[in-house]
């Protein structure tokens, strides 16, 4: 056995193999019968001439298939690659031809997008149909049936080896430009993300036999990712539980602040995690509405990842769920884990330091511009990085690679852009991404802190903080926001309110009121958009 995802898989339903694992909707799965339709699906891909090294998409809402699709490939030493299902044609064709695409498992009602860019894609040769609802027909793909194809093929566990080497690769969108592919050995990426360390103890596996006599001892916890399966905070809460022997529940379709808790009351959830404020915030203002009664009981975690979680949303959960442990995990694509911090302060809108302040993981610091460690309590303000298991770049683009890996104090470090200082206590701050901080007259402005002390305003649900031109100043500070309803929130109010928390320079100078905030599938920000609503200033109040 390899640190390798279909090895440790496969090693944990052969110990757990009637354990129930996956609950999708109506669809259910043990460890023995996830194992057997992975293995016929694999089955089917290798007697279509794929395998090691070829690039399989997964064009799909959640659903077992996505689970199943994903462990095929994984199996033949195949690549999944994730496509987002929110994605234009112009975004679809980037992807196919960027990732070179030879084969989807693809949703029926995804099949006429497909086909749009199919004739530019030469590489793109076999397609899988997950049927759904959408009453969509073939489009011309010659897409075999899912389950058909799965009822032909062999459930024999008769693959060749595979290595800690094999490639993992995960899209992400980030807040800017078109996605990059992030490329990670096996090994590294199931450190980084998959359980191959303990974040709190900072214990490793020195075996893959080791994490799966855990998972044999573990109590099997029933955990709900909230994100889409093409996101990798899902993708890798999934496949973490799989390695550790827990079961997963997840849900289809479009979010559903309310389904979502029907779904943790149904299936006696106890963790959930989120990717920050645009699924937070819905959550918890649901457990507020009039009349709302949830059994929650069984819940005994929330977390939030890879998205702002802002404070006032976390007191709001602190208020109302009081047992639960809440906690807010950093990390990205490009680095892994890399800091974990447990909500404890039951007023958390009352915090005034800007920033998420977070004990550090394993194989992480802050490195100043000289790429030397930064002193705690200095001050200085340096780039997140991570060493050790860590992505070997982004694939087909090595000068995006050298930006992101930097040799330093003879070790490579992974620095995505994110700025952040060391408190004097070693615990690590972080004030945002590089890439979408304003520059105002010298001033460095990272627009995470001041859209944080925006969404604490009561009269506001969301907030987007973007630099646009200023005669004098270079950039001064534009929020577009999307007010409560029945609020109409005032530029001079907003003012007033961050004057309270940030320094002046940070505050917005003007004030733009959208019916709604355009976030990613994952939560994170739309930077373009926001910066282009700003620019054109039809919502400038």
């Amino acid at each position: 056995m390899e640190f390798n995802v279909a090895d440790l898989m496969e090693g944990v339903a052969d110990a757990l193999p009637e354990r129930e694992i996956l609950v999708v909707g109506e669809q259910r799965r043990t460890y023995a019968e996830l194992d057997e339709r992975a293995n016929r699906l694999a089955h089917h891909f290798l007697n279509q001439g794929l395998g090691r090294g070829d690039h399989i998409g997964i064009y799909a809402y959640n659903s077992a298939a996505w689970v199943e699709s994903m462990l095929a490939a994984f199996k033949i030493r195949a690549v999944p690659i994730n496509i987002n299902f929110r994605y234009v044609d112009d975004e679809l064709r980037y992807l196919f031809d960027n990732a070179d695409l030879v084969a989807i498992v693809h949703q029926r009602g995804f099949a006429p997008r497909i086909a749009a860019v199919k004739a530019q894609m030469p590489k793109l040769r076999h397609f899988v149909a997950i049927e759904d609802e959408s009453g969509e027909g073939d489009s011309g793909l010659g897409s075999v049936e899912y389950e058909s194809v799965l009822a032909a093929a062999s459930p024999e566990r008769d693959f060749e080896p595979r290595s800690g080497d094999d490639l993992y690769i995960l899209y992400t969108g980030g807040t800017t430009g078109m996605p990059k592919g992030v490329m990670w050995r096996q090994e590294d990426v199931i450190f980084a993300l998959g359980g191959g360390i303990d974040h709190i103890t900072g214990v490793r596996a020195k075996r893959p036999e080791d994490m799966v006599e855990k998972a044999k001892a573990g109590p099997g916890l029933n955990m709900f990712p909230v994100a889409p399966l093409m996101h990798g905070t899902a993708q890798w809460a999934t496949l973490g539980a799989l390695f550790g022997g827990n079961k997963v529940t997840l849900r289809g379709g479009s979010f559903d602040a309310d389904g979502i808790w029907r779904l943790v009351e149904r299936e006696r959830v106890n963790a959930i995690s989120v990717t920050g404020d645009a699924m937070a915030r819905p959550l918890v203002e649901a457990l507020q509405a009039p009349g709302a009664s949830y059994d929650l009981s069984s819940l005994v975690a929330f977390s939030s990842t890879a998205a702002i979680f802002s404070p006032s949303v976390k007191a709001q959960f602190k208020q109302l769920l009081p047992n639960i442990v809440l906690t807010d995990a950093t990390g990205s694509t490009e680095t892994g884990f890399t800091g974990l911090t447990m909500v404890q302060d039951a007023d958390l809108s009352k915090k005034k330091k800007p920033g998420l302040t977070f004990n550090a993981g394993v194989d992480t610091t802050v490195l100043d511009e000289n790429l030397q460690p930064v002193e705690p309590g200095s001050g200085v303000i340096g780039r997140l990085a991570r060493s050790g298991n860590i992505p070997l770049g982004y694939y087909k683009d090595p000068e995006k690679t050298a930006q992101l890996l930097v040799e330093a104090l003879g070790k490579r470090w992974s620095t995505p852009g994110d700025f952040a200082t060391i408190e004097k206590d070693g615990r690590i701050t972080m004030l945002g991404r590089g890439s979408v901080s304003i520059n105002s007259g010298g001033e460095k402005i990272h627009p995470e802190e001041v859209e944080a002390v925006l969404k604490s305003h009561p009269a506001v649900f969301d907030s987007i903080v973007v630099g646009v031109p200023d005669e004098r100043w270079g950039e001064r500070v534009a929020a577009v926001v999307q007010a409560r309803p029945g609020e109409t929130p005032r530029l001079e109010d907003l003012v007033a309110h961050c004057r309270k928390h940030v320094a002046g320079y940070k505050v917005p100078r003007e004030l733009h009121l959208v019916p709604s905030i355009v976030r990613s599938p994952a939560g994170k920000p739309d930077y373009p958009w926001a910066k282009a609503t700003a620019l054109e200033g039809k919502y400038k109040v």
